[in-house]
């Protein structure tokens, strides 16, 4: 139905924004890895919901790049191709230059205090999946720090995706990994509190290019 004022009514969705949140962290906590088909029926079985709010939430992730649908097989976790990875990299690369920029030309000490606090998280990860959050969060204070929104809302379209590309990274080898990311990204902040633009760029480049190079050897 429409209202006098040529709107339809507005629905309520909190039902599939919570399904979404729970498929969006089964996916992050690896119980659906990549490829892994998501089964309406089996999903609205376990989340003890109808399938509405499954289809519902399996669009939204779609959105997202978490998820890919097709006639033939229905929705599955999203399995990244060499051409995802390379298209992930470029756009991450022009990403992350600006902010880069922006938080030695911009950023208060209270915000390189985040940065440094979010890379301090990676020192107490207990695994590799817990790892890769602390690096998405660091990624995130980077992109407050950079304090230009329309940068941060491009950060946050294509964030689920990098976390992906993360999980990828690890599904194919852990080795050095537990060990070698936290001094990374420590050296990461010490080149910001240096305000040392060069030296920044390019360890933030060479952090990336570590990932790239384990997914297409």
């Amino acid at each position: 139905m429409v209202d006098q004022g040529g709107m339809a009514p507005a629905r309520r969705r909190g039902l599939a924004d919570e399904v979404a949140d729970s498929i969006r962290e089964a996916i992050f906590s690896g119980v659906y890895g990549p490829g892994r088909q998501l089964r309406e029926v089996e999903l609205s079985s376990a989340l003890e919901v109808s399938r509405g709010p499954v289809r519902e939430a399996l669009l939204r992730l779609e959105g997202e790049g978490l998820v890919r649908s097709a006639w033939h097989r229905g929705a599955t976790v999203t399995a990244l191709s060499a051409e995802d990875i390379a298209e992930l990299d470029s756009l991450r690369d022009a990403l992350e230059q600006l902010a880069v920029k922006r938080v030695i030309a911009h950023a208060s000490e209270d915000d390189l205090a985040a940065i440094e606090l979010a890379a301090s998280r990676m020192d107490r990860a207990e695994d590799e999946h817990a790892m890769v959050r602390c690096d998405i969060a660091f990624h995130d204070a980077v992109y407050a720090a950079a304090r230009h929104r329309r940068l941060q809302e491009a950060w946050q379209a294509i964030r689920c995706q990098v976390h992906l590309f993360l999980l990828t990274r690890i599904g194919v080898s852990t080795e050095n990994y537990h060990g070698n990311i936290p001094h990374e990204h420590h050296e990461l902040v010490a080149a910001l509190r240096s305000r040392d633009t060069k030296t920044a760029l390019l360890l933030f480049a060479t952090h990336r290019h570590h990932a790239v190079t384990i997914l297409t050897p």
